[in-house]
């Protein structure tokens, strides 16, 4: 399953130079065993500044491995198709006005709506390819003032995810993206502040990938980070966040 809103990605060129050795080391070997019921899924999160990337590279991401024969699926935070989400769709489109600790919480339940399906969906041998999750919340609302550590509490019990991977990009660049300012938080000096908030976010879990490299580099990192991801977490008991 896909996000079928999205534009089919293209096809990555072939001869990219640092990766082309690498390319051909795993890009050979089918996934098919990835989705099997013999193993689990891999929770693997991309995140990033507004205009990063994330959802195009996510789109990218989840084409190739179903053509290497990975059971996968793309989901999005928030997934503004609940009954929350179309409160936090309408907030993040300046449509309503919320306390910055209500839209938090908001956001939180957004993510507890869909736990149940996502344990259910990895322990089925499905990998999950995730625009954006827990972190995106407590960057976002500690760049608003509000304490880490109580941004921090709603989100424990969450499933962990086995990669996360963030696309570092300059929020001057990110601003220079087609569509930047059309929602609430797309403002750079805001953006710089989310920036630093990610950073405090960081643990082993984390790859941090140049989000300003061509399209087809980037695309070539996540590929790579996210095959070893799955081939590696298929007997590792899925985790709760706990920060």
């Amino acid at each position: 399953m896909g996000w079928s809103a999205l534009a089919s990605p293209t096809a990555a060129p072939s001869g990219l130079g640092l990766f082309a050795t690498r390319r051909r080391a795993f890009q050979g070997v089918r996934m098919a065993d990835a989705g099997s019921k013999s193993g689990r899924g891999a929770l693997v999160v991309l995140e990033g500044l507004d205009r990063s990337g994330k959802s195009s590279q996510c789109a990218r991401l989840l084409s190739y491995l179903e053509g290497q024969g990975c059971r996968a699926e793309g989901w999005r935070f928030p997934d503004r198709g609940t009954c929350v989400g179309q409160m936090i769709s309408a907030y993040l489109a300046n449509e309503s006005q919320l306390d910055d600790r209500t839209i938090h919480l908001l956001f939180s339940a957004n993510r507890w709506e869909k736990r149940a399906l996502m344990e259910s969906k990895l322990l089925g041998g499905t990998t999950l390819i995730v625009d954006r999750y827990s972190y995106s919340g407590v960057a976002f609302s500690a760049a608003k003032g509000l304490d880490i550590q109580w941004c921090k509490a709603p989100d424990v019990g969450l499933i962990a995810p086995d990669l996360v991977i963030y696309l570092d990009v300059q929020p001057e660049k990110a601003a220079e993206r087609g569509g930047y300012g059309g929602e609430r938080y797309e403002k750079i000096e805001f953006q710089k502040r989310v920036a630093d908030h990610y950073h405090s976010l960081r643990d082993s879990t984390w790859k941090v990938v140049d989000g300003s490299l061509p399209m087809e580099t980037v695309e070539e990192h996540l590929r790579e980070l996210a095959t070893n991801c799955i081939q590696e977490c298929q007997e590792k008991p899925l985790t709760n966040l706990t920060w």
